[in-house]
């Protein structure tokens, strides 16, 4: 990196620091937010922090000066933060992010307007990615990862300064989303049910007050949690939401909502378009879907092998595991379609070593046992209606409805 004179580098430090005291007395909070956004690695940001690893004194401009000295405590942080960034040592980075952060906090506090809300949302988002990235360099230096936990209480202290009656508190949905992100991040999910409870159930909060975005991201992530609680019809509302809202022009978050809105759908019984899984490159569900559609086991076990790391890494193996069942119904389905067509006086009764046939074709290899255990799931679960004759083997089905669709319900229910 090319260091500037003494001069440019006096310049350059004095600019910031007027840039920095206009945005305060002004409110330009869009102007104080760029201020703030280290990572974007602006060429002016980074031309700072040139200069301030070459004048090494600029604490001194700062206090002597009464219009920046009153600023002192959040200045002096953000500097070594900047140098020590542009030097590429995230963790000396982090520490003083926080002190520049807390001491930005308590500032805001004194401030009555919510003018400085996307400062400070800037300074959310800020402080989760440099703690990644401070995390990664621990790591790699055989040290505990620990800045993301530090990052997540810092946020829940940022969460109780919002969280009070008055204009600020629109922001508290902004910092509960860049919560759920390091909670996700860490696998510690148990830790969202406070702030959930805190937004759901405080008579301060109106939901329908807060940006769309924020909105969008919450329903996203609550949603998520309904998906591991197995609650799919709340997962559903939730994520059917977070679609219906989301910007139309951000693929990538329409993919990311629909890679869990799939699964919860196909657990309802409701199938989704192959146009829809081309689109959002989202294929991996193509061969589930088709399983369901022809009651074949042996491609929904095929296609749950094949993108087994992927199903895992989202958290959905399990919910597509379940489709089993429905996958059983089908194939029974069309059992009972074709003795129909041949004789449909006797329909409604299905041999069991007729579904065995059926499945040792699908090459899936089960015993009479293992079909009637799986029939008398189907009954109990009220995917089949009917009932099983024991010493016959047959089933005998309900003439009327003998397969229920879901409507929208969970096999559970």
């Amino acid at each position: 990196m090319a260091y500037p004179s003494m001069g440019e580098a006096h310049r350059r430090i004095t600019d910031y620091l007027n840039n920095f005291s206009d945005a305060v007395s002004d409110q330009d909070v869009a102007s104080l937010a760029q201020l703030f956004s280290f990572s974007s690695n602006s060429p002016s940001l980074l031309s700072l922090a040139d200069a301030l690893n070459f004048f090494q004194d600029a604490n001194r401009l700062i206090k002597q000066s009464d219009k920046f000295s009153q600023f002192g405590e959040i200045l002096a942080p953000l500097f070594r933060l900047l140098q020590s960034y542009r030097l590429g040592n995230l963790v000396d980075a982090y520490h003083a992010f926080e002190k520049f952060a807390n001491a930005f906090i308590q500032e805001f506090r004194n401030w009555e307007s919510s003018w400085a809300l996307q400062a400070l949302y800037v300074i959310a988002y800020e402080i989760r990615v440099l703690a990644e990235r401070a995390d990664r360099e621990l790591a790699s230096n055989g040290k505990s990862p620990e800045k993301l936990k530090g990052a997540g209480s810092f946020l829940m202290k940022v969460f109780g300064v919002l969280a009070g009656k008055g204009p600020k508190r629109v922001g508290a949905l902004y910092v509960t989303c860049q919560l759920f992100k390091i909670y996700f991040k860490l696998g510690t999910v148990h830790l969202c049910r406070s702030v959930i409870r805190s937004i759901e159930t405080a008579r301060i909060f109106d939901f329908e007050e807060f940006p769309r975005r924020d909105k969008v991201t919450y329903m996203y992530y609550t949603g998520r949690l309904e998906v591991f609680n197995e609650n799919f019809p709340a997962a559903d509302h939730k994520l059917s939401y977070a679609l219906t809202h989301c910007n139309p022009l951000r693929e990538a978050n329409i993919r990311m909502i629909l890679k869990y809105l799939i699964p919860v759908k196909l657990s309802l019984g409701i199938l989704p378009n192959a146009w829809l899984l081309e689109k959002y490159n989202l294929l991996e569900y193509s061969n589930v879907v088709q399983a369901l559609k022809r009651g074949d086991l042996r491609l929904l076990r095929h296609a749950l092998q094949e993108h087994e790391d992927r199903f895992l890494r989202s958290g959905v193996y399990l919910v597509l595991e379940k489709l089993e069942l429905q996958v059983y119904q089908r194939l029974v389905k069309k059992i009972y379609i074709i003795q129909k067509q041949k004789d449909p006086s006797k329909a409604h009764q299905l041999k069991l070593e007729v579904i065995v046939k059926a499945l040792k074709w699908l090459e899936m290899d089960m015993d009479l046992d293992e079909v009637e255990c799986i029939m008398t799931i189907l009954i109990y679960k009220n995917l089949v209606k009917g009932y099983f004759a024991h010493k016959s083997k047959v089933v005998v089905l309900s003439k009327q409805d003998p397969f229920p669709k879901l409507n929208g319900k969970p096999v559970n229910s």
